[in-house]
């Protein structure tokens, strides 16, 4: 029984090693993306040609 209470430490620290490694992603810019918003224009289609 000890080894369930083991465990479940053991994977709520690394719940939390995951939840800081994902705050300090966004804080340093890691998630930032550049390169699609100048190029959307001309990567996407028009509304009418899909329509048709």
């Amino acid at each position: 029984m000890s080894i369930i209470y083991f465990l479940i430490g053991c994977s709520v620290l690394l719940a939390l090693v995951f939840l800081a490694a994902f705050f300090w992603a966004q804080r340093s810019g890691q998630n930032d993306d550049l390169y699609t918003p100048s190029v959307r224009i001309l990567l996407e289609e028009d509304d009418n040609e899909l329509q048709k």
